[in-house]
């Protein structure tokens, strides 16, 4: 198949007459089909029904605590060892908590904001980075008459930049390449700015293109609150951690020997959840940190509750037990995902490779494919698509504010959908995109 580019403006408007005449013929079978958000399919959430009933009305711990009552900020001991095997760290750095990572992850930013480890009596360790201050970084905007600053790996997951935008700090985007973020102008940004007090990372099957970080990026990730200015965090959203479609898993080097190496443990604030694992509404989440974090952060908490679900987090962890039945659950996860992310990779080589139009990523697990079009495309060919019944995540909702620079990344979310549904979404999406595409050039010529 010649390249788009390649056509002449007569063959160009040849081949939209086509395309068209398919688009008519799809807008007569009123589709209603939906690949806004990566939510798992009802035969996903079926996997985990025996966790309903596991209980039995037994709900003591082994310590003997009835977990019914009040009580145990940091979750129930079990949940939090087993947390701990899913981030990789130790029981002791482990917070357990409800259902959403994404709650967990607001609370923290809320909390460095506005209050800052000195408003609970705990101070971090007087490293270079991590101060020994304890400031609310809301503080040190105010002294510096500036709003603060995140980085934000582009594209990106939407709820992060969210939670930026509603407290008013502001995100510089940085590229997301092969092995992660682009490192070089990381370390430039933070070498030259003070006020950048963040990173938003989704390590492993990142969202949307499903890239693993490097171990090299790891380390320099890891070592950034060293050149940083006080109270740097590394938000380390490890939300795909389990989460293979391939039996060729991407390996994921450790943050935290990474960040005991280069004596910055205080600066990663890790996450997880089990939401894509049992039931997305109704899972547990993890949060690892550091002592120094871990106790103001856990005051902070107490002031708005006494306690996590803690029937929930006992039923996930008889129901999971430890990390190899969660292997052998994700398994069956596997099973039912992996033939809907290769008819993702069969739709668009079938419809789109060699016209020199779009770029899509492969990824070994996660919950997406990130595809790029050519810039300033995007946009037309995801409200081309909603006009004849097919909603797409909005473009540009992988970049702070809604805004692609460039107008070209499109998250398609292949999880919720049936095999055959998704099939015929991705149909209409290269019809979409191709037509975009023809109406972009002929109007450039």
């Amino acid at each position: 198949m010649a390249p788009f580019r390649s056509l002449s403006a007569n063959e160009l408007q040849a081949r939209r007459d086509k395309l068209i005449a398919a688009l008519d013929a799809i807008r007569a079978e009123k589709l209603g089909l939906d690949l806004t958000r990566g939510k798992p399919a009802p035969d996903q959430l079926d996997l985990s029904m025996a966790m309903d009933s596991i209980l039995d009305g037994f709900y003591l711990l082994q310590d003997g605590t009835d977990v019914r009552n009040y009580g145990g900020l940091r979750g129930i001991p079990e949940a939090r060892a087993f947390g701990a095997e899913i981030l990789g760290a130790s029981p002791d750095q482990v917070l357990a908590g409800g259902p959403s990572s994404l709650t967990l992850m607001y609370n923290y930013v809320h909390f460095a904001m506005h209050f800052g480890a000195s408003r609970f009596g705990e101070k971090s360790i007087g490293e270079k980075g991590v101060d020994g201050s304890g400031q609310s970084w809301r503080s040190e905007a105010q002294a510096a008459g500036s709003n603060i600053k995140f980085l934000c790996p582009v594209p990106g997951y939407d709820r992060h930049f969210a939670i930026c935008e509603l407290m008013d700090i502001d995100m510089i985007n940085v590229p997301v390449i092969e092995g992660g973020p682009d490192m070089d102008q990381v370390e430039a940004l933070i070498d030259a700015d003070p006020l950048i007090k963040g990173i938003w990372c989704v390590p492993k099957y990142s969202n949307p293109t499903g890239h693993t970080y490097s171990s090299a990026t790891v380390k320099r990730l890891a070592a950034l609150s060293k050149r940083a200015g006080p109270n740097f965090r590394v938000i380390w959203d490890n939300a795909y951690v389990v989460h293979h479609l391939s039996a060729d898993e991407d390996q994921l080097a450790s943050v935290y020997t990474a960040a005991d190496e280069a004596g910055t443990a205080d600066s990663v604030i890790s996450f997880a959840s089990t939401s894509k694992i049992t039931y997305a509404g109704a899972g547990i989440s993890f949060m690892a940190a550091s002592e120094a974090n871990l106790a103001p952060f856990e005051a902070f908490l107490g002031v708005q509750m006494v306690g996590f679900d803690k029937v929930n987090q006992l039923r996930h962890v008889r129901f999971l037990k430890d990390k190899e039945t969660l292997a052998q659950h994700m398994q069956a996860h596997r099973r039912l995902l992996e033939p809907k992310f290769e008819m993702v990779q069969s739709v668009l080589t079938r419809e789109l490779a060699g016209k020199d139009i779009a770029t899509w990523t492969d990824p070994q697990g996660g919950y997406f494919v990130s595809l790029d079009t050519q810039p300033g495309v995007a946009g037309a060919t995801v409200a081309l698509a909603e006009s004849v019944g097919v909603k797409l995540t909005p473009a540009g909702a992988t970049f702070p504010h809604g805004r692609d620079p460039e107008d070209k990344n499109i998250r398609i979310a292949p999880t919720f959908p049936s095999i055959d549904e998704l099939a015929k979404a991705l149909s209409v999406l290269t019809v979409c995109l191709q037509l975009s595409t023809i109406d972009h050039l002929l109007a450039s010529s």
